[in-house]
């Protein structure tokens, strides 16, 4: 009888609607002028991503970063590369390309089983890369940046970067056979 009861109250419910409303803007002018300011200008996004950026950076340097740091830095290249193709810095491409190298290989040799460090070259590329983020983000506006993001988010929804795969390990020198002395 039990049971009975719970088909027809299951007859009887109502479908549960897929509607999810969207967060409501309650002060479009503020909004639209906020998109409008330099992300330089906005104390709460600027400063605390180059914050984020150098100390990611440091950790690297000192030889004790954790995935989010190296995480960071990956982040912040693909950024400025982004930021670059929207005529923000363009003319650093090649320079921002050879960071990208930089941070690839260290990250390929982190996971390979060797320490996540950077070689002298390696760190020049990415101390140059930051100086040129931070540079981007004096220029760059809040609306631009925003752009960047949703296109770094479907560059990664559709895996089209170049992924850190660990390095084969290098196969083993036969070591030679002494001679038999007769």
């Amino acid at each position: 009888m039990g049971s009975c009861r719970q088909t027809q109250k299951e007859k009887h419910m109502k479908k549960k609607s897929r509607y999810k409303p969207k967060g409501l803007r309650y002060d479009n002018m503020a909004w639209l002028m906020q998109g409008m300011l330099p992300v330089a200008k906005v104390p709460a996004a600027g400063i605390n991503l180059q914050l984020r950026n150098y100390e990611s950076f440091d950790e690297v340097m000192r030889g004790s970063p954790t995935k989010q740091h190296v995480d960071d830095l990956v982040g912040m290249v693909n950024m400025t590369e982004v930021l670059a193709f929207m005529n923000i810095g363009a003319d650093w491409l090649d320079e921002i390309l050879a960071g990208q190298d930089a941070i690839f290989n260290m990250a390929q040799r982190g996971i390979s089983g060797q320490s996540f460090r950077f070689t002298g070259l390696e760190a020049e590329a990415i101390r140059l890369v930051l100086t040129i983020h931070d540079e981007q983000l004096k220029v760059a506006t809040v609306a631009q940046v925003e752009k960047a993001i949703d296109h770094m988010a479907e560059y990664y929804k559709h895996k089209r970067g170049r992924r850190i795969i660990p390095k084969p390990a290098p196969a083993p020198t036969p070591s030679p056979q002494p001679e038999a002395v007769a």
